[in-house]
C-alpha cells in the first residue's frame, strides 16, 4: 500500500501462449533512491494460481526506481516437461528458453501505486503500467 511518502508495486503474469496466468514464477523486488544509488534487494515472492504476487515487500521511503526480476526459465522448463509427458511423440529438441529471466526497471514517485503486468510467451514479452 502506498503512502504519501512511499510508492507501492504489484504485478501479475499472463502466459499469452497458453492464454492463462503463469503460476509459480519467482519474482524479486529491488529498489534504489536515485539513478546513482546502488540497488537494494527487498525480497521476493512467487506468482499464485492467478499469476499474481500478492505479498511483495513494501518500498522504503525515498525510492525513486524499482526493479522486478522474473525468473521465467524454470516456469517454461516445467511447462515444456509437462507437455512432453502428455505427448511424448511430439518431443521438441529445443534450444532451451530464449529469455531465461526478465528484468523490468521503472521510475516511481511517492504516493502512487504501480501495477506492472508481464505478458509472457516463450519467445517474447511485453510489459506496461496497469491499473
Amino acid at each position: 500500500m502506498s503512502t504519501s511518502t512511499t510508492a507501492s508495486v504489484s504485478t501479475h503474469i499472463l502466459d499469452t501462449s497458453a492464454g492463462r496466468p503463469a503460476e509459480g514464477v519467482a519474482v524479486r523486488l529491488s529498489a534504489r533512491s536515485g539513478r546513482a544509488a546502488d540497488w537494494q534487494a527487498l525480497g521476493g515472492s512467487a506468482t499464485d494460481a492467478d499469476g499474481r504476487c500478492k505479498d511483495l515487500p513494501a518500498l522504503p521511503e525515498g525510492t525513486t526506481h524499482v526493479r522486478l526480476d522474473f525468473a521465467v526459465e524454470p516456469y517454461f522448463e516445467k511447462k515444456q516437461a509437462d507437455a512432453q509427458q502428455d505427448a511424448p511423440a511430439n518431443r521438441d529438441s529445443g534450444a532451451g528458453v530464449f529469455f531465461p529471466e526478465v528484468a523490468i526497471t521503472f521510475a516511481v514517485v511517492p504516493g502512487e501505486h504501480y501495477h506492472v503486468p508481464l505478458l509472457l510467451n516463450p519467445f517474447g514479452y511485453s510489459v506496461y503500467r496497469g491499473s
